[in-house]
């Protein structure tokens, strides 16, 4: 088990290996199957949706709640491990994580039949669960939209990726600084939009 644990490609094989044992244990036991055609693509676009999700949000509230916070305390020489190693990193997955969850919402929308319905907020068809959904969807498309186009470019030039003189460097940390804090004040009515789309019926 120690072997499998200390690599996290590894530990990330196992993890969708356990879902699958669990997966097939549930149906084993209760005789209750998944879903299938449309619902079970749906299902599997919801899921990737969520696992995509976690990542991006734990990400960014990772570089809100600790990173940020915390690099003040952080002595000047040992500085460089951050924004060499730790954030472009972690910057990586940011983006690509927010990548995945607007691909797969997208996805899920339209296999499910309300791609529309929720991008025009339920106006279409005045039901709440689109509206819900809809407000969920254009937070996050707003979300996605400032890590991709403002967060990500204003780092490479703070973190040095790009060329910049020092006074860009402060400038564009700030600005990331910023939009990385309004996606996290964003978080919250999303989660919250998209959650409660589901439980209205």
């Amino acid at each position: 088990m120690g072997g499998i644990l200390s690599n996290l490609k590894s530990t990330v094989i196992a993890g969708f290996v356990l879902t699958v044992l669990m997966v097939a244990g549930v149906i084993g036991l209760t005789g209750e199957g998944m879903p299938d055609g449309a619902d079970w693509i749906a299902f599997m676009w919801r899921w990737l949706h969520v696992l995509s999700a976690v990542m991006w949000i734990g990400i960014l509230w990772y570089f809100n709640f600790v990173q940020i916070p915390n690099m003040s305390k952080i002595p000047d020489e040992q500085k460089p491990a951050i924004g060499k190693v730790i954030a472009p990193a972690a910057l990586w997955w940011f983006r690509w994580a927010a990548m995945a969850t607007i691909v797969t919402g997208l996805l899920l929308a339209l296999g499910s039949g309300y791609l529309m319905q929720a991008l025009t907020l339920g106006l279409m068809d005045g039901v709440a669960k689109h509206t819900a959904i809809g407000i969920g969807m254009w937070l996050g498309i707003i979300m996605w939209f400032n890590v991709w186009f403002i967060i990500w470019p204003n780092q490479k030039r703070a973190l040095g990726i790009v060329e910049a003189d020092a006074d860009t460097k402060a400038a564009s940390a700030r600005t990331a600084m910023l939009f990385s804090r309004t996606n996290t004040m964003l978080s919250f009515p999303m989660l919250y939009a998209m959650v409660s789309a589901q439980n209205i019926f």
